[in-house]
Parts: structure tokens; C-alpha cells; sequence
């Protein structure tokens, strides 16, 4: 996703393809540019970008107009690509890794990296001010883990299986979404699916 700097992957593009498409814009219209991070650590929501993210939890809400957000996620005003991948720097810092038999550094949690643009241009006909926002969610799924491979014991086995509970529910929403006569889509299974 990140790539290297002789070959960029996704992530920096993206961050290079906002800025550029902003930078190109027409004089009257106005960006702004907000980025946030999360992750999911055993079913509990933390932000990345907070001084107490380790401790602090965060509650997941939902509201007619805008739909299913993070309560007191905090949002980073980023003015370019250099910022935002700062941000995204100081949150993967704080994401939670661990040791197991397959990877020294494994990642013990999901991450979404929220990116937000709105863009203000006045109206052709009335001149009022027009707002657009987007709204781009870059997730790393841990990945999921088998007991006998990673040698999992005590912390890291409670984590790997709330991964893998997430990841079944994931795949739930996935199947159900895909097949078509489901009147049901599992979306509450997990906060994963929820946020998702």
C-alpha cells in the first residue's frame, strides 16, 4: 500500500493525486483537506492521532444526515501532501504491533485512515457558496492468524481472536452483500463492519 519512494504504492499517490487535483483547481473554489486515524484493538476504537490513545476509548454513533461516525475523533487540517503524510506517520507509530512467530512487528489491530475534502464553489445561478464533500478510507485489516503458526499465547491470543471475529464478520457482510436474496446484512456484527 505505501510502496517505496523509487515506487510508490497507493497510499502516496493518492495523498500526490488529491494535492495535484487541488493545486489544478479553478480560482474559485476553496478545499479543505482533513485526516484522521483509527484503529480497532480488540473490538475497542482508539484514535492514533490522540496523546491519550492508549487509554481513551471512542464510541461509534450513528446519525440520520451523515451516517455512522467516530464521537471525538480528531480531525488534522492537512494544507499538503508533505502534512498528511505526516499525520498518517505519527499515527502508525502509535498503532498496536506485537511479536509472534510469523512476523516480528505484526500489526495487533485494524487502522483506517480517514481522509476528508470539501470543496466550496459559489453556485452559477445564486453566487451562494456550494459545498461537496468526499469522503476516502484507506484500512489495513490485520491479517487473520492460526494459533499453531504464530505460537500465540496469554495477550496475543485474545488479539488474534478478536481479529479473527472480525475478519468472519467481515466476510460475512461480504457474503451476504454479494448474494443477493440476504434480507439481512450483518453490518453490527463487529465495529470493523460497522464502520465500514
Amino acid at each position: 500500500m505505501e510502496g517505496s519512494k523509487d515506487q510508490p504504492g497507493v497510499i502516496p499517490r493518492a495523498f500526490e493525486h488529491i494535492f495535484r487535483h487541488i493545486s489544478d483547481a479553478n480560482k474559485d473554489e476553496q478545499y479543505l483537506v482533513r485526516s484522521s486515524y483509527l484503529e480497532i484493538y480488540q473490538e475497542e476504537v482508539r484514535d492514533l492521532l490522540s496523546k491519550d490513545h492508549a487509554t481513551k476509548r471512542l464510541e461509534i454513533k450513528e446519525r440520520p444526515d451523515t451516517g455512522v461516525y467516530v464521537k471525538d475523533l480528531s480531525p488534522f487540517v492537512c494544507k499538503s501532501q508533505s502534512e498528511i503524510e505526516h499525520v498518517m506517520k505519527v499515527g502508525n507509530q502509535n498503532r498496536s504491533v506485537g511479536a509472534t512467530k510469523m512476523n516480528e512487528h505484526s500489526s495487533r489491530s485494524h487502522a483506517i485512515f480517514i481522509i476528508t475534502v470539501e470543496c466550496a464553489r459559489p453556485d452559477p445561478k445564486s453566487g451562494e457558496p456550494h459545498i461537496r464533500v468526499g469522503k476516502l478510507n484507506l484500512v489495513d485489516l490485520a491479517g487473520s492468524e492460526r494459533q499453531a503458526k504464530t505460537g500465540a499465547t496469554g495477550d496475543r491470543l485474545k488479539e488474534a481472536t478478536k481479529i479473527n471475529l472480525s475478519l468472519s464478520a467481515l466476510g460475512n457482510v461480504i457474503s451476504a452483500l454479494v448474494d443477493g436474496k440476504s434480507a439481512h446484512i450483518p453490518y453490527r456484527d463487529s465495529k470493523l463492519t460497522r464502520l465500514l
